[in-house]
């Protein structure tokens, strides 16, 4: 069959190879195409002000939030809007012209940097040069694929902490310079091996960035029950991640007589103290992202989108579904900020009055807020614990939920766990077990949820703190286990960043990636004791072991 596109970039891409044909997340060969031309664009772009750098001249703040928003925009399951992304293109190319202006020395840059078009038809004569499978050896394609998806994740956690007024120059600068460094042919496979690592580095600083932002802007995350269950006004449900969009919603529905409820990952806003003023802040409804199309359906009231874990939606809700940031989709009504930040969420509000009340999906409470702030505070508990054999053994299993069937394996896991162990978890995979009731151990819950993929950051924080209570001189000498989810580009920065952090012996699934190949498997496996995973009997008697 002729390939109509490529894209391997996240778990469930078609054969766990490639969708070639249309994607399983629901964009087509000319959005893939798109995509891949803007974060073509994007590399000619950051080496040029990379190389500007080198001449000693500065990049603007703007520039830096322009080339993340490029990036964060591609994730899986952001934008599904073709119009977005050729305005997006023809910006960045403009952009890059300028800059070419101030460069004293053009010689060595990549066509990419050179490249100019003046035409939509002029912009998708470059495809075939943008896309991933132009590169043709198998493991340098993988190689630039894992830095690139790792500086995708990276991005989308730039992008939240810029929103609340923090910035990095550094890591800007970083992923800027690994976007260029993966036009090079040059770099050999040690280089990129290495330039992979770094980005890891940076992966910390960045997640370190944006728990600084939340958690200065809106206190650090508490033990909070979390209701589930829904109240009898209209409401607006909240999806995503940014906590700065949600805020000002808040805002602007006091007094309305219109209810907030957050789904899938933006469920931790409620362990955050800056949230609970808000009377009208009424739970989480529903379960992780890709259940969506069944459960906007029966929320009757407007959703929005304020990030990536897009469904492509149904006829049913798709004129109640509203994006903002880098999220969008075709058809559906779009919020802009304005200069100074705002968002006007009226339109949103205005159709929320008209709704019914959300059908109730479920009833009771969950408990989260398990960031490390919070879990340094229970330390000597959890430390006397470990101690007398009360906790025998943590199991991080953060990161992503998914359609793909086998991820049960992550909810039989959870069952199979001995009383005497605690899971520590962060993003969308919590949705597999967050409601069992698994009981506590001495009033420490069996299941402490520290929040969103991005306060993958706690957990990593918690373990090192952890490794100095016990006096160790090796992380992976603590009685943690690491039996992580992924499914996009946001789990790719985190398992770079554990991987930096020293962690070894990460079981990943519920497939590996289909962007590493062979070789570079071999190189994780290795170094790194990277492995899949199995099932829960064997894998159960290995970290128990």
């Amino acid at each position: 069959m002729e390939k109509k596109m490529f894209c391997y970039q996240c778990q469930e891409t078609a054969g766990c190879t490639g969708c070639t044909v249309t994607g399983v997340c629901g964009k087509g060969p000319e959005l893939a195409a798109l995509q891949d031309l803007l974060v073509y664009a994007t590399k000619g772009l950051s080496e040029v002000t990379t190389a500007l750098r080198k001449q000693g001249e500065g990049i603007s703040e703007e520039l830096n939030a322009y080339i993340v928003f490029n990036l964060f925009t591609t994730i899986t399951n952001a934008n599904f809007d073709d119009e977005i992304f050729y305005l997006r293109i023809a910006e960045t190319l403009k952009k890059k012209e300028e800059l070419l202006n101030r460069l004293s020395d053009k010689n060595g840059l990549h066509e990419a940097a050179l490249w100019n078009a003046a035409t939509r038809e002029e912009i998708k004569a470059q495809a075939d040069k943008a896309g991933v499978l132009a590169t043709e050896n198998e493991d340098v394609r993988s190689l630039r694929e894992l830095i690139i998806y790792g500086v995708k994740g990276l991005c989308a956690y730039l992008k939240h902490a810029w929103e609340l007024g923090k910035t990095d120059a550094e890591v800007d600068a970083f992923l800027q310079r690994a976007l260029a460094a993966t036009l090079d042919d040059n770099l050999t496979v040690d280089e990129l091996v290495a330039l992979a690592m770094e980005t890891g580095k940076f992966g910390v600083e960045g997640m370190a960035l944006l728990d600084r932002a939340n958690t200065e802007a809106y206190g650090h995350p508490e033990i909070t029950k979390v209701n589930i269950g829904v109240g009898n006004n209209p409401g607006i449900l909240v999806s995503g991640h940014d906590l700065r969009d949600l805020e000002q919603l808040l805002e602007q529905t006091q007094g309305t007589g219109v209810d907030v409820y957050t789904h899938s990952e933006m469920l931790p806003a409620h362990y955050y103290p800056a949230f609970k003023k808000y009377s009208n802040f009424i739970g989480n409804y529903g379960n992780a992202w890709w259940q969506q199309k069944e459960e906007f359906e029966r929320f009757q009231g407007p959703i929005l989108m304020t990030t990536n874990c897009i469904v492509p939606p149904k006829a049913s809700y798709q004129d109640k579904l509203f994006t903002t940031g880098a999220a969008g989709f075709t058809g559906c009504k779009h919020i802009e900020r304005d200069e100074n930040g705002h968002k006007d969420f009226g339109p949103i509000i205005e159709l929320a009055k008209s709704c019914p009340p959300p059908v109730q999906l479920e009833e009771g409470e969950i408990i989260g807020g398990f960031a490390h702030n919070q879990v340094l505070a229970l330390a000597d508990k959890i430390v006397e614990a470990v101690k007398t054999g009360a906790i025998k053994k943590f199991f991080v299993m953060a990161g992503c939920d998914g359609r793909h069937k086998t991820r049960s394996y992550y909810t039989d896991f959870a069952k199979a766990l001995p009383e005497n162990t605690v899971i520590l978890t962060a993003g969308c995979a919590k949705y597999k077990y967050n409601k069992l009731d698994l009981g506590d151990i001495g009033g420490i819950p069996r299941v402490l949820d520290a929040g969103q993929c991005n306060d993958c950051y706690s957990l990593a924080v918690i373990a090192l703190k952890l490794k100095e209570a016990f006096g160790l001189e090796d992380i992976n000498d603590l009685p943690i286990a690491f039996n992580v989810a992924w499914y996009e580009q946001k789990a790719v920065i985190v398992l770079l960043s554990l991987l930096y952090l020293g962690v070894k012996n990460i079981h990943l699934g519920p497939t590996l990636p289909a962007f590493l190949s062979p070789a570079v498997a071999k190189v994780l496996v290795d170094s790194f004791g990277i492995a899949g995973m199995g099932t829960v009997e064997e894998d159960l008697e290995l970290f128990l072991a």
